[in-house]
């Protein structure tokens, strides 16, 4: 059974007109993420869809650095994950948002 989480971080400042961008593969120890423009009012939320149970805290501190370095405004970030280690997601993320920002 898969854990739902949800982020939303408020007040982003880079805002784009961009494609959607889909990075990685869901298979073991990797994730997808996909970033796609959303009318959100200025905030960035972020879904994880993930097999490891129990990591919350985990997940919302990579997300919460990852806002840090790249506060997107109206972007929604899906993940999907089978058990990705915090540095491969901060590597996705980073990935989707540079090709995300260079559309």
């Amino acid at each position: 059974m898969l854990e739902r989480l949800a982020f939303r971080f408020e007040r982003g400042t880079t805002e784009v007109s961009a494609a959607p961008v889909l990075v990685g593969v869901v298979a073991s120890g990797n994730l997808e993420v996909l970033i796609e423009r959303a009318p959100l009012g200025g905030a960035c939320e972020v879904e994880i869809n993930t097999s490891a149970r129990g990591f919350g805290e985990v997940w919302k501190a990579v997300v919460g650095d990852f806002f840090a370095r790249h506060p997107l405004a109206d972007v929604r970030i899906s993940v999907n994950d089978f058990g990705a280690t915090p540095a491969v997601v901060s590597l996705r993320l980073d990935q989707a948002a540079a090709e995300f920002l260079a559309s």
